[in-house]
């Protein structure tokens, strides 16, 4: 009888134990669930108080592109082809750089037919003396149509030649959905672009001195050598508001483009392009977009 209420009691100490470890056990595991669920919330907060919300845009093609790291930090309809405009004069210049950046100091001959294009215009006149590299830094500044087919006759002998090696460098600069048909971007069936293609070219292009020395120009004194300079300023009012750490680049309009703009700036070695084909915010969308790039880098 003794022996039997001993094995009882050895018995319930034995279940009590076991509950005791049980329970144990199991307020352990809440508490690491509790914890794990409190890491889940915090870091979920975390993130949310570290995104950075993308501007709105109007434009109905738009591109950001890091043009250090050619990473595409926002895109809106960045493939579809679309009127670029005097975007153009961006792929003008580059071209004319990559083929004939070591003769600029040559005279440009002018011919009667790169003087009848439509505004907006350089002034050139047959029996200028000024050098190409004169024409092509006039073309970006007065966004000069006469210009551009000056620039085009002289480096490779005539505007559909010409055409032919800007598509062939925007191919180069990693453009896959450009064909340029003219040097100035007048309204032409077939001559497209695109927002991606176009951030991408302007990215080539600034890594080379020569190109970013004649996209940041506000004032130019055009060197004319048979009469007086003309000083010009830009039509690009990015450029000329003075946006902290401006560069560049070029501005557009046609009628079937609407309102363009490409936009570069520079702030502690980073560099942020951003492209805006038709858009009729482009000026205050740029300071933006731009903003919002620098601040995804740690820049702002």
């Amino acid at each position: 009888m003794i022996v039997l209420k001993v094995k009882i009691l050895e018995g319930r100490t034995r279940v009590m134990t076991l509950l005791t470890t049980n329970i144990h056990m199991f307020y352990k595991k809440l508490v690491l669930v509790i914890t794990f669920i409190g890491i889940i919330f915090i870091g979920a907060s975390v993130a949310q108080a570290a995104y950075i919300a993308p501007p709105s845009t109007v434009g109905e093609a738009v591109v950001l592109i890091d043009a250090d790291t050619k990473e595409i930090l926002f895109a809106k309809n960045p493939d579809k082809w679309m009127h670029p405009a005097s975007t153009t004069k961006m792929v003008t210049l580059l071209t004319a750089l990559e083929l004939k950046g070591t003769q600029l100091d040559e005279l440009a001959t002018i011919s009667s037919y790169a003087t009848s294009m439509e505004e907006s215009n350089l002034g050139v006149r047959v029996g200028d003396q000024i050098t190409l590299e004169g024409v092509l830094e006039g073309m970006m500044v007065a966004s000069g149509n006469d210009a551009a087919v000056v620039v085009a006759e002289n480096v490779s002998g005539s505007v559909d030649k010409f055409a032919k090696d800007m598509t062939r460098i925007a191919v180069k600069a990693g453009a896959k959905n450009s064909v340029f048909l003219n040097p100035h971007g007048l309204t032409q069936k077939g001559h497209h672009s695109t927002a991606r293609d176009l951030a991408m070219i302007a990215a080539y292009g600034m890594k080379y001195q020569m190109f970013r020395d004649k996209v940041a120009n506000d004032y130019y004194k055009v060197p004319y050598q048979n009469r007086a300079p003309e000083t010009i300023r830009t039509t690009n009012h990015f450029i000329r508001n003075k946006y902290p750490g401006a560069n560049g680049l070029k501005t557009g309009f046609t009628n079937a483009a609407g309102e363009c703009l490409i936009a570069s700036a520079t702030r502690k070695g980073h560099t942020m392009i951003v492209v805006m084909l038709n858009d009729d915010n482009r000026w205050d969308e740029a300071v933006q977009f731009l903003d919002y790039g620098f601040k995804l880098r740690g820049v702002i």
